[in-house]
């Protein structure tokens, strides 16, 4: 049929005073309930059925049903829940499927209010669907109730649909106002008109009296408006403080808020109910950017502070007070819906698209703009802020709950806030944008597939942060930061880590969960914190930080400093806690006559200070114990003259971590000459045995002769290994040379979790020749990785703790490299992979006596 074409509604005379509802029209009835609503819609279905057109009824509110069902009616029932993108998605669903001329009857909009808890997010939902049903030529009838929303949602509704009609009521008579008719006017059109239903007389109010009579009732029908200056969401918590203030119980009110607010995760649900009090919520609220949830990741900051504080209330007086913002969830949302991103964004959640428009679809978020409105929020936090460095972070919903940590999945940047309110604003601005945008990224993606959460909406909050740290001359850092772990199953040296585990290190904490070119942190046994892995000094050296993070007043980005010379800026009273004197080679220099510091960073300081170390010792205690579960922290260490010391929890979420419920036998008649490689205590995982079906082997002194470009071309044919066999259930071992994951191509290969997903076990592979070593990264991102997804680690060092290595043996497999993937001649013979399925090769881990073999049987 011919858009805009006229159709019958029903009410003859109303279609003459509106010139006829037309193909193409949404059409919006403001009304006092839905008694009104229902005498419209009554006449337009019996009419849509009687010029046989295809009605559809859409069903998913709670109220009573607008449509009964009757011969000619579809009825299409959605579940409403906290969900807007599977919501929305379900609706344009059936509307695509219905296709073009189809006629709807939506229940009402005011419902998606209360599920989704803001005017904002029904505002989105209504300026995704007016437009489809638009270009479709459908004509879709909703109500609206009058009062429940801000003028500011009903203005956007008003914008977008085609016709906005004002119903009003005084129990005698119906009176309807045009607010607005698309491409159509009369001279009476936009008066109020006298609706009866009962003749279906429909006619302009001309009479004095009668024009009288209508403002009456609609000043008694508006009397309450100014309430409508806000939000629903903003109404909600005013009526909730006003109530609590007056001494009346808010604990329901308060139980709807962790679930509006802070997470759907029912564990966390329960800790914040039982530990956070009224004013907790409010002071949430009241340091928000926009709407929606906050996310796991602040979600899980707030609630560890405040299990210290109630628990442990002498500890809490040393946690540093936290300042910090929450940009809501609904604002990724609207950013994408104002941006018109949406129709992007549904097609990279396709099958086809999920990989395929990710990059597009990050590149569209990098350069999208913010409304007015949140802009105004955002110069509100840099107003707060001043020129003090902060950090904006991801903090997604589905993030840093029980079961998915997202470790290092996406990003956090550091704003160095410095030069004027507009530099400074774009700044922030692109930091969000940076955060948003990575949730498109690789490792996100395969990470939330391979957790079979690539479904699931994934909306991402903002957690935004003052960076804390002291500035110094020319650069801004706390003295030391760090991870926490409650507990571990591996060994720090010879000590169990049943009582928490830190990486520390001196500057941000960046340095201690990134794997850094010849930069090690400091591993605290929280058991027996001054235990050293290393025992002479000079290994200790050689295994310190090497680089310290901080942030550049210069320049206001984070950059690499190397501690010796820095150390002249730090004050004593800080060295002295940070950097330890290499006395062997002081000595040494000593005997020659010479006068020599020789120092390096090793926080021996901190871990010799009883009370910090228990202060940290009983934090992650504490958390642990109420979580019912192992939880991983982030922290800083401030120190302060008179000897003090302030810690700041940056960050809390369980540890995914899993028992170790199987028993391995390693036979005691495996040959020498058929043994690949034999380990001990240098693996990290669980127990296990398994026939080896594919080996990859990238060769050491090859990939190190390797121009330094090209060593990216190894991360890419590792990544096509990983996606050819990805879903084949294939037992798979890596062995790569020094430290897998690293961002230095120098260290080892430069891949992403997502490039080595598909392993059964990694072998970091140390050679002297070329000077690649493994690491133990206990605490690092990729060892949270490794964790979660259950592949074996074991590092295959050039000493004790390597039993036996034959990589000899390797070249008598089968290599089928060739027919995985196409490798450029000077490239060929670095990376191979070998077929073993025929071979017998059989991998044992004994995590009880921390034994691994690989060999043939």
């Amino acid at each position: 049929m011919a858009a805009f074409e006229m159709i019958r509604s029903g009410i003859p005379m109303m279609d003459e005073a509106l010139s006829s509802i037309r193909l193409g029209d949404n059409v919006v009835w403001q009304v006092p309930s839905l008694d009104e609503f229902r005498m419209v819609a009554e006449r337009f279905a019996d009419q849509a059925i009687k010029d046989g057109r295809n009605l559809i009824y859409i069903r998913f509110a709670e109220h009573e049903p607008i449509l009964t069902p009757r011969k000619g009616l579809k009825i299409e029932q959605v579940e409403l829940s906290h969900r807007f993108e599977t919501f929305t998605v379900d609706i344009h669903n059936i509307i695509e499927r219905e296709g073009y001329d189809a006629f709807y009857v939506f229940d009402c909009l005011s419902e998606l209010e209360a599920a989704w808890a803001t005017d904002l997010m029904m505002g989105n939902f209504f300026h995704l669907t007016c437009p489809f049903l638009f270009i479709l030529d459908t004509v879709a009838y909703f109500p609206i109730i009058r009062g429940r929303h801000s003028f500011d949602a009903i203005a956007t509704i008003r914008d977008t649909t085609q016709l906005f009609l004002d119903v009003y009521s005084d129990n005698a008579d119906i009176y309807i106002r045009p607010m607005k008719v698309w491409k159509r006017y009369s001279p009476t059109m936009f008066q109020p008109h006298k609706f009866k239903p009962d003749t279906l007389d429909f006619r302009v109010l001309s009479d004095g009296t009668e024009v009288s009579r209508f403002y009456g009732v609609m000043n008694k029908a508006t009397f309450n408006d100014v309430d409508q200056n806000l939000d629903s969401w903003e109404r909600f918590f005013k009526h909730t403080r006003v109530k609590m203030e007056a001494g009346i119980d808010v604990t329901a009110e308060c139980s709807r808020i962790c679930n509006i607010m802070l997470t759907r995760d029912e564990r966390m649900r329960k800790l914040i109910k039982e530990n956070f009090n009224p004013e907790d919520y409010f002071e949430v609220h009241a340091r928000m950017v926009g709407t929606g949830m906050i996310g796991g990741k602040a979600c899980g900051m707030l609630l560890a502070r405040k299990l210290i504080e109630n628990n442990r209330p002498d500890i809490f007086s040393r946690i540093e007070p936290h300042d910090s913002y929450y940009i809501g969830s609904d604002v990724f949302y609207s950013y994408i819906v104002e941006n018109g991103f949406w129709d992007l964004r549904i097609r990279q959640r396709t099958e086809e698209g999920y990989f395929e428009l990710a990059e597009e679809f990050a590149e569209k978020i990098r350069n999208g703009k913010f409304s007015a409105g949140i802009e105004a929020e955002l110069k509100r936090i840099l107003d707060y802020y001043g020129n003090d460095p902060f950090i904006a972070r991801s903090s997604s919903i589905l993030e840093d709950g029980f079961g998915n940590a997202f470790a290092g999945k996406y990003e956090s940047v550091f704003c160095g806030n410095m030069g004027t309110l507009e530099e400074r604003l774009k700044e922030f601005e692109d930091a969000i944008r940076e955060v948003y945008a990575s949730t498109m990224s690789t490792s996100a993606l395969d990470y939330r597939k391979r957790r079979g959460l690539e479904k699931r909406d994934e909306q991402m909050a903002i957690l935004v942060q003052r960076v804390s740290g002291s500035r110094y001359d020319g650069f801004f850092m706390p003295c030391a930061a760090g991870v926490g772990y409650s507990m571990s199953p591996y060994r720090i040296g010879n000590v169990r880590t049943e009582s928490g585990m830190l990486r520390l290190v001196m500057g941000l904490g960046t340095g201690a969960v990134d794997r850094r070119t010849g930069s090690y942190p400091r591993m605290v046994a929280l058991d027996a914190p001054t235990k050293v892995i290393h025992s002479t000094m000079s290994d200790r050296q050689q295994y310190s930080q090497r680089i310290v993070d901080a942030i550049n007043l210069e320049s206001g980005r984070v950059e690499g400093f190397d501690p010796l010379k820095i150390n002249g800026k730090i004050p004593f009273y800080q060295k002295n806690m940070l950097y330890s004197h290499n006395t062997d080679t002081e000595r040494m220099f000593r005997e020659r006559g010479e006068r020599r510091e020789v120092v390096f960073v090793s926080c021996e300081g901190l871990t010799q200070n009883n009370a910090l170390m228990q202060d940290m010792k009983d934090i992650l205690g504490i958390i642990q114990e109420q979580y019912e579960y192992p939880v991983d922290t982030e922290y800083t260490i401030n120190l302060s003259q008179d000897g003090g010391y302030v810690i700041d929890l940056l960050q809390c979420r369980p540890l995914q971590v899993s028992k170790d419920g199987e028993n391995v036998d390693i036979p005691e008649s495996i040959l020498p000459e058929k043994t690949l490689l034999e380990t001990k205590g240098v693996s990290m995982g669980f127990s296990r045995k398994k026939q080896v079906d594919i080996l990859v082997y990238i060769d050491p002194v090859k990939y190190y002769s390797m121009p330094y470009r090209k060593k990216y071309d190894i991360k890419k044919y590792l990544s096509e290994v990983n996606w050819h066999f990805r879903g084949k259930n294939k037992k798979m071992i890596l062995l790569t040379p020094g430290r897998i994951c690293t961002s230095s191509p120098e260290l080892g290969v430069p891949s992403a979790f997502s490039d080595i997903s598909e392993f059964t076990m990694i072998a970091e592979i140390s050679e002297s020749r070329v000077g690649y070593i493994p690491e133990l990264s206990y605490g690092s991102h990729i060892f949270q990785d490794l964790v979660e997804a259950g592949i074996l680690y074991t590092a295959v060092f050039e000493g004790k703790s390597t039993g036996r290595y034959d990589p000899e043996m390797i070249s008598g497999y089968k290599d089928i490299t060739e027919s995985i993937m196409n490798v450029e001649n000077e490239e060929s013979g670095i990376l191979r992979v070998f077929d073993t399925s025929e071979e017998n090769l059989w991998l044992y881990y004994d995590m009880k006596n921390e034994r691994l073999v690989l060999c043939e049987i």
